[in-house]
């Protein structure tokens, strides 16, 4: 698993067994009930299903772990039901709005070049945030166009780029460059201290850029992932070379997007259709 998804059921274990103690339970000693009682209280704070189920997630991770070291017998939540999830389909942004934000006006400057020549990269491929922050300096193929990226499970795949997201980068690299020499760390995006940018900066700059573009939508990494897969289904891409470009396991997880065109499709209709 990711880092991120590793930290977040750190957080949620850590979270119960300060819930455990208080009650005066020990942890292997916990019944269903206990850990029923766990998350009621959780919802009864408004925490979302998602949050839910993940936490949930975590707690029967945490017990199938004693359970396999011979430490239980039984798992006290192996009779959790997981809570069905609503169905939500991801956001994007309009080729209008992707076109502001890439025709932002532009000074020159060596934070504004990376955010640029970031943004570029993200809605070029399709990449993980997390993917375009560890990316090296000889990740990129300047010359046929292509970026190699290790995904979860450090699963190499190679995303094709076009020239104008190739012409911003360099664009880039030549004020890193000269900015810093050979005085940096190996990743190809980085902060003014020359270390690897982080991805609250990235968020940052990728905000104040869509202000300064005039865009009210909320801006995030993961929107442009989303924004990327879209656009290339709406143009009429094949969903498998969709699937390979993102770096999913599953066909399943790329064919939420296919929900996207299905709700543009009864717009069309809605909106068009003279009995409608």
């Amino acid at each position: 698993m990711s880092p991120h998804t590793c930290s977040a059921y750190a957080s949620d274990l850590r979270q119960f067994l300060g819930y455990i103690k208080g009650v005066g339970i020990k942890p292997l000693a916990a019944s269903y009930q206990n850990l029923s009682d766990h998350l009621w209280q959780l919802k009864a704070k408004g925490l979302e299903a998602s949050s839910l189920f993940r936490k949930m997630e975590a707690l029967k991770s945490f017990y199938a772990f004693q359970v396999a070291e011979r430490k239980l017998e039984i798992s006290p939540a192996e009779a959790f039901c997981s809570p069905k999830l609503p169905e939500r389909l991801p956001k994007f942004l309009s080729q209008d709005q992707i076109e502001k934000l890439l025709k932002a006006p532009f000074s020159g400057r060596f934070e504004q070049a990376r955010t640029r020549a970031m943004l570029e990269l993200l809605y070029a491929t399709g990449m993980r945030v997390s993917e375009l922050l560890s990316l090296k300096l000889d990740a990129v193929n300047f010359n046929d166009g292509w970026v190699r990226v290790f995904g979860k499970g450090s699963k190499e795949r190679l995303i094709p780029v076009h020239k104008e997201a190739i012409r911003i980068l360099r664009r880039y690299l030549e004020l890193r460059r000269d900015k810093f020499k050979d005085h940096c760390a190996p990743e190809m995006f980085l902060n003014r201290a020359g270390a690897k940018i982080s991805r609250v900066q990235f968020w940052r700059d990728l905000k104040a850029l869509g202000k300064q573009a005039g865009i009210t939508e909320p801006l995030y990494p993961h929107l442009l992932r989303h924004t990327f897969a879209t656009h290339l289904l709406q143009g009429g891409a094949d969903l498998r070379a969709v699937q390979e470009m993102l770096g999913h396991s599953s066909l399943a997880t790329t064919q939420i997007y296919t929900h996207l065109e299905k709700s543009g499709i009864k717009n069309s209709h809605r909106k068009f259709h003279p009995r409608a």
